[in-house]
């Protein structure tokens, strides 16, 4: 069988973010047409994000989102999300998002958001200093120039064709044993062009914010989830939307962990444009136990 198009790649993930409206504040997102096992952490933030924008006007979009992972979902069914209007003052609004799958939350989530307005600015973050994505293999190629020696035992998720283009600084990030720093040096862009909304945009980054994230925190030990070496989930995530960006157009995810231990890892990353604007944050707490 021959792999998707780009396009019906995108296509299928628009899909996913298309929510149905059953009223009252609640939502249906659509499961993956192919989807087996666990429902991916990403694509319920992104969808309780969607939910939650539903909700406000477009006057006032997301700037930050604090999640919960309370169980791992099933793709075998679709998510409800239910929102609470927590607070609608003069700029601020707040709303509290629960995922339901067959009556139980899998994940509870807040997200905030604030009218546009101007006040004192400064970025003292820079953009590490890696190799254009144009001169990096694209991580699908390199997975499969691997898949015979990984595909018994790597997460579905790692080897299923996908809407995002990933190509990294340490290509052999995933793949290798070899202990490193905790570091990952990662660009990535939706795989084909993207609708001109802002809401969109931010959703689709907050689905690849999940990716490759909790990986970090395993680099120093020598363990590959693409290998097995290790079973793991997601405890909780948080994401600072700082400017609005497109994210059909190249963005470098600089990821790094400063602790590790008691079967945790912790990890942050920060999402520039190829300009160097600094437009997001992300924090994350991960659980993982190895295999190997």
């Amino acid at each position: 069988m021959s792999e998707p198009t780009s396009e019906a790649l995108v296509a299928n993930l628009l899909r996913l973010l298309e929510l149905k409206s059953l009223g009252e504040d609640r939502f249906e997102g659509p499961r993956r047409r192919d989807g087996v096992g666990r429902v991916f952490g990403g694509q319920v933030i992104a969808q309780a994000l969607m939910a939650a924008q539903a909700t406000v006007p477009d006057d006032r979009p997301a700037h930050s989102l604090h999640a919960y992972f309370l169980r791992g979902g099933s793709e075998e069914h679709d998510v409800e999300y239910r929102v609470e209007r927590g607070f609608d003052g003069g700029s601020f609004a707040n709303r509290r998002v629960v995922a339901m799958q067959q009556e139980r939350q899998i994940l509870a989530c807040s997200v905030s958001f604030q009218r546009s307005e101007d006040g004192p600015s400064h970025q003292s973050a820079t953009m590490p200093a890696v190799p254009p994505p144009d001169d990096l293999e694209p991580e699908h190629e390199v997975l499969a120039r691997h898949r015979a020696e990984i595909e018994a035992h790597a997460p579905r998720i790692i080897l299923r064709p996908r809407p995002i283009e990933v190509r990294a600084a340490n290509p052999m990030g995933l793949l290798s044993r070899e202990p490193g720093a905790p570091e990952q040096r990662v660009w990535f862009r939706a795989r084909a062009p993207l609708p001109d909304d802002p809401n969109l945009h931010r959703a689709v980054l907050a689905y690849f914010s999940d990716m490759r994230l909790m990986a970090t925190c395993l680099l120093p030990h020598g363990l590959a989830f693409a290998r097995g070496d290790v079973r793991g989930a997601s405890l909780d995530h948080a994401l600072w939307f700082h400017e609005d960006a497109r994210a059909d157009e190249w963005l470098l995810y600089a990821m790094d962990s400063p602790w590790s231990g008691h079967a945790r890892g912790l990890n942050f990353g920060r999402v520039f444009t190829g300009d160097g604007r600094l437009i997001a944050s992300v924090a994350q707490e991960g659980m993982f136990r190895a295999t190997r």
